[in-house]
C-alpha cells in the first residue's frame, strides 16, 4: 500500500506541474492584454505597455511562470488579479465552499443511489426493477442537465413554491432554507453521474456473479447475502475508478449549474474570469479544480487497493 501511495502521489505531483505549465502558457498566449479590460478600449499603446511592465507581463513567459509557481509552492499564494486587484486566495476561499458543498452533496447522493439501484438491477435481472433502473440510466445520460434545471425551476419553483428558483441561502441564517436551496442544483448536477455509475455497477456486478468462483460459492451452500457481499467488493473496483473521475468532472459541470441557478460559486467565477481575461483567476480556479481531481483519483486508487489487495502488490 505504501509503494502504491508513493507512486500515485509522485504521478499526481507530476500531473499538477504539467497542468500548471500548460495552463500558464495558454493564458499568456492570448494576444490581447488584460489592460484593455482595465484601461478601456481607447487606451493608448504606451498606456498598455506601461500596464504590462507594472504587472510583469512584458517578461518572458517562463520567467513569469517560475515566479508564479514559486508563490504557490513556497507561500501558497495564488496571485493577484490584474483586472480587479483582488487576491486570489480570498476569492477562492469565498467561493470554493459553495461549489464544494454542491458537488459533495450531489456526489454522495449519486453514489448511494447508483450502488443500491445497480445492485438491485443486477440481482433482479430482467425484472421490473431492472428495466426501471436501466430506463433511469438511459434518461439520466440523455437529458441535458441545463435543460433539466430549467424544467425543474419552472415546475417546483415557479409553478409551485417548493424550492427557491436560485441562489444558496446561508446555512448560519436558516438551515432548513439552506437545504431547500441546494436540492434542485444538487440533483441536476448529480443525475448524469448517478446514471453512469448505476449502469457501471450493474454491468460489473453481473460480470462478477457469472464467474466460476461465484458459482462454486453458491453451489457450496454459502448464503446469498455473503456471496453478494464478496461479489460486490470485487465489482466495485471499476465503479470506484469512475466515481473518482466523476467527482473531479462535477466541478467542471457545476459551471453550467451555478450559472442556471445563479449561484456564486467557484465554477461560475471561472466563467466570469474568462470573459474578463482575468489570467490570475483562471489560473487559480483551474489549479484548484486540478488539485481536487488529482486528490479524488488518488483516493480512488487507494480505495481500490483496499478492496482488492492484488492491485497494491502489483504496484
Amino acid at each position: 500500500m505504501a509503494a502504491l501511495f508513493l507512486r500515485r502521489a509522485g504521478l499526481s505531483l507530476l500531473s499538477l506541474l504539467l497542468v500548471s505549465l500548460v495552463l500558464f502558457v495558454l493564458t499568456r498566449s492570448i494576444p490581447e492584454s488584460p489592460a484593455r479590460i482595465v484601461l478601456g478600449e481607447e487606451a493608448t499603446a504606451a498606456a498598455i505597455a506601461q500596464f504590462d511592465r507594472d504587472h510583469g507581463l512584458d517578461r518572458p513567459i517562463l520567467v513569469q511562470y517560475g515566479s508564479w509557481l514559486e508563490g504557490i509552492v513556497l507561500r501558497g499564494d495564488l496571485g493577484v488579479s490584474f483586472t480587479t486587484g483582488l487576491r486570489m486566495n480570498r476569492q477562492v476561499a469565498a467561493t470554493l465552499p459553495v461549489t464544494l458543498e454542491l458537488v459533495t452533496v450531489a456526489f454522495a447522493v449519486s453514489i448511494v443511489i447508483s450502488i443500491a439501484l445497480g445492485t438491485l438491477s443486477a440481482v433482479l435481472r430482467d425484472s421490473v426493477v431492472d428495466y426501471g433502473a436501466r430506463l433511469i440510466g438511459v434518461l439520466g445520460v440523455s437529458v441535458p442537465g441545463f435543460w433539466l434545471a430549467i424544467v425543474l425551476i419552472l415546475l417546483f419553483a415557479v409553478d409551485r413554491d417548493w424550492f427557491p428558483p436560485g441562489g444558496i441561502a446561508p446555512l448560519a441564517k436558516d438551515w432548513r432554507e439552506h437545504l431547500r436551496s441546494i436540492v434542485l442544483p444538487s440533483f441536476c448536477l448529480g443525475v448524469f453521474y448517478m446514471a453512469v455509475l448505476t449502469r457501471m455497477t450493474r454491468s460489473s456486478l453481473l460480470d462478477v456473479l457469472g464467474l466460476d468462483y461465484m458459482r462454486t460459492a453458491r453451489a457450496s451452500g454459502l448464503r446469498g447475502g455473503r456471496v453478494l457481499a464478496y461479489a460486490l467488493r470485487n465489482a466495485l473496483v471499476p465503479v470506484v475508478t469512475i466515481a473518482g473521475m466523476s467527482f473531479g468532472h462535477m466541478f467542471g459541470w457545476a459551471l453550467i449549474i451555478e450559472q442556471v441557478f445563479n449561484i456564486d460559486g467557484l465554477s461560475r467565477a471561472l466563467l466570469s474570469a474568462i470573459q474578463m481575461r482575468d489570467y490570475a483567476m483562471v489560473q487559480a480556479v483551474v489549479m484548484v479544480f486540478t488539485f481536487v481531481f488529482v486528490i479524488a483519483n488518488l483516493c480512488a486508487d487507494l480505495l481500490n487497493a483496499a478492496l482488492n489487495p492484488r492491485l497494491a502488490s502489483a504496484a
